[in-house]
């Protein structure tokens, strides 16, 4: 009992002292990892915020569009009292857009709104008027 005792005790110094090197090799590895996660999400925000950010532009420029067709037509309709366009203009200029096109056939409005968000024109149509008779 006492031979494997004495021939076992080296082989584990042997083994110890390997994952002692083992473990110096790694030192710092942790750290390492944790910089490129940071620098990964990082990375992905600065692609992502712009990118976001123009599809909520979006949609407020639909908003406007559909603010100023409706604004044009009830002006047309005599609901409101005014030029149907301008009325337009300034419902689109509430919403943060410029408008490009205006018709007024009858009572239907078409209207025509742009808005530049990070140097991209994001344009809109909308129509507005009474439903159609059936």
């Amino acid at each position: 009992m006492e031979f494997v005792r004495r021939r076992t005790a080296p082989v584990r110094r042997r083994m110890a002292n390997r994952r002692d090197v083992w473990h110096e090799a790694e030192r710092g590895s942790g750290s390492v990892l944790a910089v490129g996660v940071i620098g990964a999400v990082l990375a992905v925000t600065v692609v992502l915020l712009p990118l976001l950010a123009v599809l909520a532009a979006g949609q407020a420029v639909r908003a406007a569009a559909d603010a100023a067709a409706l604004a044009a037509a009830d002006t047309a309709s005599g609901l409101v009292a005014g030029v149907p366009c301008q009325a337009a203009a300034t419902a689109a200029e509430l919403g943060g857009a410029a408008v490009t096109a205006c018709a007024v056939d009858g009572l239907i409005a078409s209207v025509t709104v742009v808005r530049t968000v990070l140097g991209f024109d994001l344009a809109s149509r909308a129509r507005a008027g009474p439903p159609p008779s059936r």
